[in-house]
This record gives C-alpha cells, sequence and structure tokens, in this order.
C-alpha cells in the first residue's frame, strides 16, 4: 500500500501533538514551529498550526448513527484497534460515537468508532471483520 499523505489544521500544536501522541503509535517526523509531520500507522499525517480554525461540520445518517465529515480515519487490526480504545479509556476521553459493529451480519461488517481532537477534527477507527471486504457493498 502506498502511504496517504493529510494535512490537517489545528488550533494549538503541542495539544494537538499531545492528543495524537496519547492514543496512537506515533512517530514524530519533520517539524517547524508551526507544522509537524506525524507517522500515523505508516501515513504521513501533518500538522498545521491555524489559531482560530473552526471546522466544518456536517452529518449524514449510517447504520443508526449521525457520521460527521469531514473525517478521517484508520482501518486497523481488531488487536490494534482494541489497544486504542485502551488508550482513549483509559485517558478518559470523551467517544464521539461509542465503540459498535456496524454493518452487522453483511460483507462490510466492521467494528468503529469516532472521536474528536481537541480542534474538532473528527477521526473514526475501524476494523473489519474480513479485511478482503474493505470495498465490498
Amino acid at each position: 500500500m502506498k502511504p496517504f499523505h493529510l494535512a490537517l489544521p489545528v488550533q494549538d500544536l503541542k495539544e494537538s501533538l499531545t492528543f495524537f501522541k496519547s492514543i496512537f503509535p506515533i512517530k514524530i517526523g519533520r517539524s517547524s514551529d508551526n507544522w509537524i509531520d506525524l507517522n500515523f500507522y505508516g501515513h504521513q499525517l501533518v500538522l498545521h498550526e491555524h489559531k482560530g480554525f473552526k471546522p466544518y461540520e456536517g452529518f449524514n445518517h449510517v447504520d443508526g448513527d449521525e457520521v460527521p465529515f469531514p473525517h478521517f480515519g484508520i482501518v486497523l487490526s481488531i488487536d490494534e484497534f482494541y489497544s486504542v480504545i485502551a488508550n482513549v479509556e483509559a485517558l478518559e476521553i470523551d467517544y464521539y460515537i461509542k465503540p459498535r459493529v456496524r454493518f452487522k451480519n453483511s460483507d462490510g461488517e466492521q467494528s468503529t468508532f469516532f472521536l474528536k481532537d481537541p480542534s474538532g477534527n473528527y477521526i473514526e477507527i475501524k476494523a473489519f471483520k474480513n479485511i478482503d471486504n474493505l470495498f465490498k457493498h
């Protein structure tokens, strides 16, 4: 798989870095005073400080949830998925959408949950019952 690059605006770079480091097994790459590269599961996630950033919030109904957009996320193994849950719960971070199974008993069955970072960016963490069904409908 080729690495994906995503640049996110954040209100406070230090606060956002602390949030991501406390939940995910990230490694820090290049940085400056107002941006930082993170190795996010082999993908390049760049946090760009933008004081006064206000996220856009839209929502779509998906299998019983009001799923926010825009959002980004990662598809993990089941073990990695539960490891992130353990970190979230140990830090008492609120879920935006609590862990659940979506599209149960279908090819697209997946475990999922949503978080909201300190700047209001939504993050979806998911794991598929069968990763080979990632794009099946």
